[in-house]
């Protein structure tokens, strides 16, 4: 009887450490989905709409990057991954979208390992260091009217526009050691719902708009309200899914 007891507690015991266990997987794994859901869901959205309305308020600049569109993929196919190295303008506006609207106030916390320097800045071992993207992105010491929606500003150089800022001049998928593992994935993501949406539709402001209200959202970085456009197709009818 003595044994058997003993056996049966190491029994219960197993079952509490499984369901101890098994708790904080399914929360380990909630929390990790909320972040997957938000770098790729809300952080590729977020900056799309953003930009379909600051568009929408700034018709050359929509009318830009549809010739870019219809340039280099013409109107008898679908924009390709293929195609986004050529889609320069295109990525720019997504970019700036990127910068002026950031999905958050704030990146996620950080802890220094050491005591550094940061712009003359003296942060000691373990402080929590929190990144705000508003702060980099409209900084008026990097950017020239920074509250002014401008993808030329990010066709200065001669190279291939990514939608990663490696220098911190502003917040789109983060950097460094901590950035995000999927930034490859998520900017692909954004250029291909972009890229797509603006090539395969013609986009204009409602009969009863004269501009899309640009008000932030009071509990979050989105649109205060939903955007509301006209889409209508412009390429031929066998490329839509019926």
């Amino acid at each position: 009887m003595k044994n058997s007891n003993i056996i049966f507690l190491l029994i219960s015991n197993n079952y509490i450490l499984l369901d101890l266990y098994l708790i904080m997987i399914l929360n380990y794994t909630y929390y990790y989905s909320q972040d997957i859901i938000l770098a790729a869901v809300d952080n590729p959205s977020n900056a799309c709409e953003w930009a379909f309305a600051e568009m929408l308020n700034n018709p050359e600049i929509l009318e830009t990057a549809v010739e870019e569109l219809d340039r280099v993929v013409g109107k008898q196919r679908l924009v390709q991954e293929s195609d986004f190295a050529q889609l320069n303008y295109v990525k720019a506006c997504a970019r700036e979208a990127f910068r002026l609207h950031p999905v958050a106030p704030f990146n996620v916390p950080h802890v220094s390992m050491a005591d550094t320097v940061v712009a003359k800045h003296f942060i000691p071992k373990g402080s929590y260091v929190i990144l705000s993207r508003l702060g980099l992105g409209r900084n008026p010491k990097v950017w020239d009217e920074p509250l002014e929606f401008k993808p030329e500003r990010h066709l200065k150089g001669t190279g291939n526009v990514v939608l990663a800022e490696n220098g911190l001049r502003f917040i789109s998928f983060s950097t460094g050691k901590r950035g995000c593992m999927a930034v490859t994935l998520g900017s692909s993501m954004t250029n291909m719902l972009f890229a797509r949406l603006l090539h395969g539709f013609s986009w204009s402001l409602p009969s009863n708009e004269s501009s899309i209200d640009l008000s932030t959202a009071k509990d979050s970085m989105a649109l205060a309200k939903p955007l509301l456009a006209v889409a209508k197709p412009r390429l031929p009818a066998h490329l839509y899914p019926k």
